[in-house]
Protein backbone atom coordinates (compact mmCIF):
# COMPACT_ATOMS: atom_id res chain seq x y z
CA UNK A 1 0.00 0.00 0.00
CA UNK A 2 2.62 2.28 1.03
CA UNK A 3 4.65 1.58 -2.55
CA UNK A 4 1.15 2.75 -4.38
CA UNK A 5 0.94 5.84 -2.14
CA UNK A 6 3.79 6.84 -3.25
CA UNK A 7 3.57 6.02 -6.92
CA UNK A 8 0.38 8.57 -7.07
CA UNK A 9 2.35 11.04 -4.62
CA UNK A 10 5.15 11.37 -7.29
CA UNK A 11 2.83 11.48 -10.22
CA UNK A 12 1.38 14.38 -8.63
CA UNK A 13 4.23 15.81 -8.21
CA UNK A 14 5.67 15.15 -11.69
CA UNK A 15 2.72 16.83 -12.63
CA UNK A 16 2.93 20.26 -10.93
CA UNK A 17 6.53 20.59 -11.66
CA UNK A 18 5.45 19.67 -15.12
CA UNK A 19 2.63 22.43 -15.63
CA UNK A 20 5.08 25.25 -14.08
CA UNK A 21 7.93 24.40 -16.67
CA UNK A 22 5.29 24.88 -19.55
CA UNK A 23 3.81 27.91 -17.84
CA UNK A 24 6.96 29.32 -17.56
CA UNK A 25 8.32 28.27 -21.19
CA UNK A 26 4.53 29.93 -22.05
CA UNK A 27 5.09 32.97 -20.88
CA UNK A 28 9.25 33.17 -21.79
CA UNK A 29 7.33 32.74 -25.45
CA UNK A 30 4.59 35.36 -25.25
CA UNK A 31 6.41 38.31 -23.34
CA UNK A 32 8.15 38.04 -26.89
CA UNK A 33 5.10 38.80 -28.81
CA UNK A 34 3.14 42.42 -28.84
CA UNK A 35 2.13 43.74 -25.98
CA UNK A 36 -1.31 42.99 -25.11
CA UNK A 37 -3.58 45.57 -22.55
CA UNK A 38 -0.19 47.14 -20.77
CA UNK A 39 2.48 49.11 -22.22
CA UNK A 40 5.78 47.50 -23.19
CA UNK A 41 8.02 48.00 -20.73
CA UNK A 42 5.02 47.24 -17.99
CA UNK A 43 3.90 43.78 -19.97
CA UNK A 44 7.73 42.60 -19.81
CA UNK A 45 8.01 42.85 -15.97
CA UNK A 46 4.12 41.51 -15.46
CA UNK A 47 5.52 38.44 -17.51
CA UNK A 48 8.79 38.11 -15.47
CA UNK A 49 7.25 38.34 -12.40
CA UNK A 50 5.36 35.60 -13.42
CA UNK A 51 8.27 33.66 -14.34
CA UNK A 52 10.15 34.19 -11.20
CA UNK A 53 7.40 33.04 -9.17
CA UNK A 54 7.07 30.03 -11.15
CA UNK A 55 10.49 29.24 -10.96
CA UNK A 56 10.42 29.21 -6.95
CA UNK A 57 6.93 26.76 -7.16
CA UNK A 58 8.93 24.76 -9.25
CA UNK A 59 11.79 24.52 -6.52
CA UNK A 60 8.96 24.32 -3.53
CA UNK A 61 7.30 21.58 -5.07
CA UNK A 62 10.78 19.58 -5.37
CA UNK A 63 10.96 20.20 -1.67
CA UNK A 64 7.53 19.00 -0.65
CA UNK A 65 7.70 15.87 -2.52
CA UNK A 66 11.54 15.41 -0.53
CA UNK A 67 9.31 15.65 2.46
CA UNK A 68 6.89 13.58 2.00
CA UNK A 69 9.00 10.82 1.19
CA UNK A 70 11.02 11.39 4.58
CA UNK A 71 7.85 11.85 6.85
CA UNK A 72 6.81 8.23 5.16
CA UNK A 73 9.76 6.54 5.43
CA UNK A 74 11.39 7.91 8.92
CA UNK A 75 9.61 11.21 9.75
CA UNK A 76 6.86 10.08 11.10
CA UNK A 77 8.45 7.11 13.16
CA UNK A 78 11.43 9.52 14.76
CA UNK A 79 8.13 12.07 16.20
CA UNK A 80 6.15 9.19 17.25
CA UNK A 81 9.28 8.71 19.27
CA UNK A 82 9.79 11.98 20.76
CA UNK A 83 6.00 12.55 21.58
CA UNK A 84 6.09 10.28 24.43
CA UNK A 85 2.88 11.30 26.73
CA UNK A 86 0.62 10.10 28.89
CA UNK A 87 -3.30 10.16 27.18
CA UNK A 88 -4.37 9.47 23.72
CA UNK A 89 -5.59 13.04 22.77
CA UNK A 90 -2.82 15.12 24.33
CA UNK A 91 -0.27 12.57 22.20
CA UNK A 92 -2.01 13.80 19.49
CA UNK A 93 -2.06 16.95 19.62
CA UNK A 94 1.70 17.83 20.15
CA UNK A 95 2.54 15.29 17.44
CA UNK A 96 0.45 17.67 15.14
CA UNK A 97 1.93 20.61 16.31
CA UNK A 98 5.58 19.06 16.16
CA UNK A 99 4.11 17.68 12.45
CA UNK A 100 3.04 21.31 11.44
CA UNK A 101 6.13 23.15 13.10
CA UNK A 102 8.27 21.10 11.03
CA UNK A 103 6.93 21.72 7.49
CA UNK A 104 6.40 25.30 8.71
CA UNK A 105 10.03 25.76 9.11
CA UNK A 106 11.26 23.67 5.87
CA UNK A 107 8.70 26.06 4.29
CA UNK A 108 9.78 29.34 5.54
CA UNK A 109 12.50 30.26 3.27
CA UNK A 110 10.01 29.95 0.17
CA UNK A 111 8.07 32.42 1.90
CA UNK A 112 10.53 35.12 2.90
CA UNK A 113 11.92 34.52 -0.71
CA UNK A 114 9.17 35.36 -2.46
CA UNK A 115 7.76 37.89 -0.09
CA UNK A 116 11.11 39.82 1.03
CA UNK A 117 12.86 39.77 -2.36
CA UNK A 118 10.39 38.70 -5.80
CA UNK A 119 7.75 40.58 -4.07
CA UNK A 120 9.56 43.22 -3.12
CA UNK A 121 11.86 43.55 -6.15
CA UNK A 122 8.63 43.77 -7.87
CA UNK A 123 7.28 46.85 -5.97
CA UNK A 124 4.14 45.20 -4.25
CA UNK A 125 5.62 44.20 -0.59
CA UNK A 126 5.07 46.76 1.88
CA UNK A 127 5.64 44.93 4.81
CA UNK A 128 8.69 45.26 7.24
CA UNK A 129 10.63 42.35 8.78
CA UNK A 130 8.93 43.77 12.41
CA UNK A 131 5.17 43.46 10.94
CA UNK A 132 6.26 40.12 9.46
CA UNK A 133 7.28 38.78 13.17
CA UNK A 134 4.22 39.87 14.72
CA UNK A 135 2.05 38.62 12.18
CA UNK A 136 3.55 35.24 12.41
CA UNK A 137 3.23 35.41 16.29
CA UNK A 138 0.03 36.46 15.88
CA UNK A 139 -1.19 33.69 13.44
CA UNK A 140 0.91 30.95 15.79
CA UNK A 141 -0.93 32.01 19.21
CA UNK A 142 -4.46 31.54 16.81
CA UNK A 143 -3.37 28.34 15.77
CA UNK A 144 -2.40 26.84 19.38
CA UNK A 145 -5.94 28.00 20.58
CA UNK A 146 -7.98 27.01 17.51
CA UNK A 147 -5.73 24.42 16.16
CA UNK A 148 -5.19 22.93 19.29
CA UNK A 149 -8.87 22.32 19.68
CA UNK A 150 -9.88 21.53 16.37
CA UNK A 151 -6.97 18.56 16.89
CA UNK A 152 -7.98 17.63 19.79
CA UNK A 153 -11.63 17.06 18.92
CA UNK A 154 -10.44 15.23 15.93
CA UNK A 155 -8.78 13.20 17.93
CA UNK A 156 -11.30 12.54 20.53
CA UNK A 157 -13.97 11.58 17.47
CA UNK A 158 -11.05 9.12 16.41
CA UNK A 159 -10.36 7.29 19.42
CA UNK A 160 -14.75 6.81 20.18
CA UNK A 161 -16.00 5.93 16.49
CA UNK A 162 -15.15 3.32 14.66
CA UNK A 163 -16.84 5.41 11.93
CA UNK A 164 -14.64 8.76 12.51
CA UNK A 165 -13.86 9.42 9.09
CA UNK A 166 -18.14 10.50 8.95
CA UNK A 167 -17.74 12.36 12.24
CA UNK A 168 -14.33 13.92 11.59
CA UNK A 169 -16.13 15.22 8.18
CA UNK A 170 -19.27 16.87 9.78
CA UNK A 171 -16.89 18.42 12.37
CA UNK A 172 -14.31 19.83 10.36
CA UNK A 173 -17.21 21.20 8.03
CA UNK A 174 -18.68 22.73 10.84
CA UNK A 175 -15.67 24.55 11.51
CA UNK A 176 -15.17 25.50 7.98
CA UNK A 177 -18.43 26.95 8.14
CA UNK A 178 -17.55 29.03 11.92
CA UNK A 179 -14.41 30.45 10.48
CA UNK A 180 -16.33 32.14 7.30
CA UNK A 181 -18.56 33.04 9.60
CA UNK A 182 -16.21 34.69 11.92
CA UNK A 183 -13.23 36.08 9.20
CA UNK A 184 -14.06 39.58 9.45
CA UNK A 185 -12.95 38.76 13.62
CA UNK A 186 -9.96 37.08 13.03
CA UNK A 187 -8.99 39.95 10.33
CA UNK A 188 -9.38 42.57 12.79
CA UNK A 189 -6.05 40.87 14.52
CA UNK A 190 -4.11 41.83 11.44
CA UNK A 191 -5.18 44.42 9.53
CA UNK A 192 -7.65 48.19 10.54
CA UNK A 193 -11.04 47.91 9.43
CA UNK A 194 -12.54 51.54 9.11
CA UNK A 195 -15.88 52.64 8.22
CA UNK A 196 -16.45 54.58 5.41
CA UNK A 197 -16.87 57.59 5.76
CA UNK A 198 -20.72 59.92 4.48
CA UNK A 199 -20.53 60.51 1.16
CA UNK A 200 -21.42 60.03 -2.68
CA UNK A 201 -19.67 56.31 -2.63
CA UNK A 202 -21.16 55.06 0.38
CA UNK A 203 -24.74 56.07 -0.35
CA UNK A 204 -24.63 54.51 -4.08
CA UNK A 205 -22.74 51.26 -2.34
CA UNK A 206 -25.67 50.98 -0.15
CA UNK A 207 -28.07 51.28 -3.03
CA UNK A 208 -26.61 48.55 -4.82
CA UNK A 209 -26.92 46.67 -1.45
CA UNK A 210 -30.35 47.05 -0.76
CA UNK A 211 -31.16 46.50 -5.04
CA UNK A 212 -29.06 42.64 -4.20
CA UNK A 213 -30.87 42.28 -1.09
CA UNK A 214 -27.67 42.26 0.79
CA UNK A 215 -27.87 43.32 4.32
CA UNK A 216 -24.13 43.85 5.80
CA UNK A 217 -22.52 44.50 8.96
CA UNK A 218 -21.42 47.43 6.93
CA UNK A 219 -18.78 49.34 4.96
CA UNK A 220 -15.07 49.55 5.11
CA UNK A 221 -11.97 50.34 4.07
CA UNK A 222 -9.01 48.07 4.93
CA UNK A 223 -5.54 49.21 5.43
CA UNK A 224 -4.38 46.85 2.79
CA UNK A 225 -1.66 49.08 1.66
CA UNK A 226 0.99 48.80 5.05
CA UNK A 227 1.48 44.58 3.39
CA UNK A 228 0.80 45.38 -0.23
CA UNK A 229 0.27 47.37 -2.95
CA UNK A 230 -2.29 45.29 -4.45
CA UNK A 231 -5.49 46.41 -5.71
CA UNK A 232 -8.93 44.13 -4.30
CA UNK A 233 -12.45 44.51 -2.71
CA UNK A 234 -14.41 41.65 -1.44
CA UNK A 235 -17.51 40.52 0.53
CA UNK A 236 -16.20 39.01 4.10
CA UNK A 237 -18.70 37.04 6.68
CA UNK A 238 -21.98 34.85 6.70
CA UNK A 239 -25.49 36.04 7.73
CA UNK A 240 -25.01 39.26 10.00
CA UNK A 241 -21.35 38.91 9.86
CA UNK A 242 -21.55 40.23 6.24
CA UNK A 243 -19.31 43.24 5.56
CA UNK A 244 -18.01 44.95 2.20
CA UNK A 245 -14.52 45.46 1.89
CA UNK A 246 -11.87 47.72 -0.07
CA UNK A 247 -8.90 47.48 0.06
CA UNK A 248 -7.58 51.40 0.38
CA UNK A 249 -5.44 50.97 -2.58
CA UNK A 250 -8.18 50.18 -4.87
CA UNK A 251 -9.84 53.06 -3.09
CA UNK A 252 -7.13 55.25 -4.57
CA UNK A 253 -6.45 53.65 -7.99
CA UNK A 254 -10.21 53.53 -9.35
CA UNK A 255 -12.59 56.41 -9.34
CA UNK A 256 -16.37 56.18 -7.93
CA UNK A 257 -17.92 54.40 -11.07
CA UNK A 258 -15.32 51.81 -11.50
CA UNK A 259 -15.96 50.83 -7.60
CA UNK A 260 -19.26 50.30 -8.11
CA UNK A 261 -18.61 48.50 -10.83
CA UNK A 262 -15.85 46.17 -8.80
CA UNK A 263 -18.86 46.17 -5.86
CA UNK A 264 -21.29 44.99 -8.57
CA UNK A 265 -19.59 41.94 -9.37
CA UNK A 266 -18.83 40.75 -6.00
CA UNK A 267 -22.26 41.28 -5.40
CA UNK A 268 -23.83 39.18 -8.34
CA UNK A 269 -21.38 36.49 -6.36
CA UNK A 270 -24.01 37.21 -3.46
CA UNK A 271 -27.35 37.11 -5.42
CA UNK A 272 -26.24 33.36 -7.35
CA UNK A 273 -25.35 32.17 -4.02
CA UNK A 274 -21.95 31.44 -4.87
CA UNK A 275 -20.59 31.77 -1.19
CA UNK A 276 -22.60 28.78 -0.48
CA UNK A 277 -21.59 26.89 -3.75
CA UNK A 278 -18.24 27.41 -2.34
CA UNK A 279 -18.71 25.73 0.63
CA UNK A 280 -20.96 23.01 -0.40
CA UNK A 281 -17.50 22.30 -3.22
CA UNK A 282 -15.51 22.54 -0.29
CA UNK A 283 -17.52 20.07 1.99
CA UNK A 284 -17.96 17.23 -1.30
CA UNK A 285 -13.89 17.92 -1.15
CA UNK A 286 -13.61 17.37 2.57
CA UNK A 287 -16.19 14.42 2.49
CA UNK A 288 -14.04 12.26 -0.64
CA UNK A 289 -10.35 13.16 1.61
CA UNK A 290 -12.29 12.11 5.16
CA UNK A 291 -13.71 9.03 3.25
CA UNK A 292 -10.42 7.61 1.52
CA UNK A 293 -7.90 8.37 4.38
CA UNK A 294 -10.65 6.98 7.04
CA UNK A 295 -10.20 3.62 5.22
CA UNK A 296 -6.16 3.44 4.75
CA UNK A 297 -5.64 0.00 6.23
CA UNK A 298 -3.50 -0.09 9.69
CA UNK A 299 -0.76 -2.13 7.33
CA UNK A 300 -0.03 1.39 5.98
CA UNK A 301 1.27 2.61 9.58
CA UNK A 302 3.01 -0.64 10.27
CA UNK A 303 5.13 -0.27 6.52
CA UNK A 304 5.89 3.34 8.09
CA UNK A 305 7.11 2.02 11.22
CA UNK A 306 4.61 3.86 13.42
CA UNK A 307 1.21 2.94 15.62
CA UNK A 308 -1.98 4.11 13.78
CA UNK A 309 -2.96 6.71 16.21
CA UNK A 310 -5.11 9.97 15.85
CA UNK A 311 -2.34 11.97 15.64
CA UNK A 312 -0.35 9.91 12.52
CA UNK A 313 -4.12 9.33 10.78
CA UNK A 314 -4.35 13.39 11.15
CA UNK A 315 -1.11 14.04 9.79
CA UNK A 316 -1.33 11.35 7.10
CA UNK A 317 -4.78 12.98 6.05
CA UNK A 318 -2.97 16.49 5.98
CA UNK A 319 -0.26 14.98 4.31
CA UNK A 320 -2.03 13.45 1.42
CA UNK A 321 -4.92 15.99 1.24
CA UNK A 322 -3.27 18.62 -1.61
CA UNK A 323 -3.25 15.59 -3.25
CA UNK A 324 -6.83 15.15 -3.49
CA UNK A 325 -7.36 18.80 -3.93
CA UNK A 326 -5.63 18.99 -6.82
CA UNK A 327 -7.46 16.20 -8.56
CA UNK A 328 -10.10 17.81 -7.53
CA UNK A 329 -9.42 21.42 -8.86
CA UNK A 330 -10.42 20.86 -12.39
CA UNK A 331 -13.94 20.76 -11.25
CA UNK A 332 -13.42 23.83 -8.80
CA UNK A 333 -12.05 26.13 -11.71
CA UNK A 334 -14.62 25.29 -13.92
CA UNK A 335 -17.33 25.88 -11.47
CA UNK A 336 -15.33 28.78 -10.32
CA UNK A 337 -14.71 30.46 -13.35
CA UNK A 338 -18.52 29.59 -14.37
CA UNK A 339 -19.16 31.84 -11.84
CA UNK A 340 -16.53 34.43 -12.29
CA UNK A 341 -18.62 35.24 -16.24
CA UNK A 342 -22.57 35.35 -14.30
CA UNK A 343 -20.75 37.61 -11.52
CA UNK A 344 -19.06 40.29 -14.32
CA UNK A 345 -22.72 39.51 -16.11
CA UNK A 346 -24.33 41.22 -13.00
CA UNK A 347 -21.65 43.55 -12.30
CA UNK A 348 -21.48 45.18 -15.64
CA UNK A 349 -25.75 45.57 -15.31
CA UNK A 350 -25.87 47.24 -12.44
CA UNK A 351 -22.51 48.99 -12.23
CA UNK A 352 -21.93 49.67 -16.50
CA UNK A 353 -20.03 47.49 -18.57
CA UNK A 354 -17.78 50.10 -19.77
CA UNK A 355 -17.02 50.89 -15.99
CA UNK A 356 -16.39 47.03 -14.87
CA UNK A 357 -13.93 47.12 -18.48
CA UNK A 358 -12.41 50.13 -17.26
CA UNK A 359 -11.71 48.51 -13.43
CA UNK A 360 -10.85 45.51 -14.86
CA UNK A 361 -8.08 47.22 -16.88
CA UNK A 362 -6.48 49.25 -14.41
CA UNK A 363 -6.32 45.79 -11.46
CA UNK A 364 -4.31 44.07 -14.70
CA UNK A 365 -1.80 46.62 -14.66
CA UNK A 366 -1.85 47.84 -11.42
CA UNK A 367 -1.71 44.33 -9.83
CA UNK A 368 1.25 43.38 -12.89
CA UNK A 369 -1.06 40.57 -13.86
CA UNK A 370 0.56 38.98 -17.05
CA UNK A 371 -2.79 38.16 -19.26
CA UNK A 372 -1.89 35.05 -20.30
CA UNK A 373 -1.38 31.73 -18.68
CA UNK A 374 -0.85 27.96 -20.06
CA UNK A 375 -3.75 26.11 -20.78
CA UNK A 376 -2.99 23.50 -18.04
CA UNK A 377 -2.10 26.54 -15.77
CA UNK A 378 -5.74 27.78 -16.32
CA UNK A 379 -7.52 24.09 -16.70
CA UNK A 380 -5.79 23.35 -12.61
CA UNK A 381 -5.41 26.29 -10.88
CA UNK A 382 -7.37 29.49 -12.15
CA UNK A 383 -10.54 30.53 -9.92
CA UNK A 384 -10.73 32.86 -12.76
CA UNK A 385 -10.83 33.19 -16.37
CA UNK A 386 -8.37 34.88 -18.49
CA UNK A 387 -8.61 38.56 -18.16
CA UNK A 388 -9.01 38.70 -22.17
CA UNK A 389 -11.49 36.13 -22.55
CA UNK A 390 -13.69 38.08 -19.60
CA UNK A 391 -13.43 41.43 -21.33
CA UNK A 392 -14.49 39.06 -24.81
CA UNK A 393 -17.34 38.23 -22.70
CA UNK A 394 -18.11 41.74 -22.08
CA UNK A 395 -18.34 42.47 -25.83
CA UNK A 396 -14.80 43.82 -25.18
CA UNK A 397 -12.08 43.14 -27.69
CA UNK A 398 -8.49 43.81 -26.52
CA UNK A 399 -6.41 42.56 -29.22
CA UNK A 400 -3.79 44.94 -29.64
CA UNK A 401 -5.32 47.24 -27.23
CA UNK A 402 -2.03 48.58 -24.61
CA UNK A 403 -3.51 51.10 -21.83
CA UNK A 404 -1.27 53.83 -20.80
CA UNK A 405 1.62 54.94 -22.09
CA UNK A 406 5.26 53.40 -21.92
CA UNK A 407 7.37 54.68 -19.00
CA UNK A 408 11.10 53.75 -18.07
CA UNK A 409 11.03 51.00 -15.54
CA UNK A 410 14.00 49.67 -13.53
CA UNK A 411 13.65 46.09 -14.19
CA UNK A 412 14.68 43.36 -10.81
CA UNK A 413 17.80 41.67 -12.14
CA UNK A 414 16.87 38.74 -11.83
CA UNK A 415 19.27 35.57 -12.44
CA UNK A 416 18.93 33.52 -15.49
CA UNK A 417 21.23 30.84 -14.95
CA UNK A 418 21.75 27.13 -13.13
CA UNK A 419 18.61 24.96 -13.58
CA UNK A 420 16.54 27.48 -15.36
CA UNK A 421 18.68 28.59 -17.71
CA UNK A 422 17.18 26.56 -20.79
CA UNK A 423 13.78 28.16 -20.11
CA UNK A 424 15.02 31.95 -20.97
CA UNK A 425 16.87 31.38 -24.30
CA UNK A 426 15.39 33.50 -27.11
CA UNK A 427 13.86 31.88 -29.60
CA UNK A 428 15.76 31.21 -33.08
Amino acid sequence: MLEIIIGIYSLYTFMRIYISVMQVGYINQQKRKDPVLMPAGKYMVAANYAVAKEKVAIIEHFVDYLMFVWWVFAGFAWLSSLVQVEGNILQAVLFLFGFILINYIVGLPFELYQKFKIDEDFGFNKMTPKMFIMDTLKSALLFIIIGGAVFALLAWIISRYEMWWLWGFVAMFTVAVLANLLMPTFMGLFNKFTPIEEGELKTEITKLMDQAGLKSDGIFIMDASKRDSRLNAFFGGLGKTKRVVLFDTLREKLNTKELLAVLGHELGHFTHGDIWKNIGLMGLLLFIAFYLFGHLPDTLFTQMGVIPHAGVKIAMLLLLLPLVSFVFNPFMSFVSQHNEYAADAYGSKVGGQEHLVSALLKLVTENKSFPKSHPLVIFFYHTHPPVLERLKAMNYDATGVVIGEEEKIEEPALPNDGIFAYMDKEEK
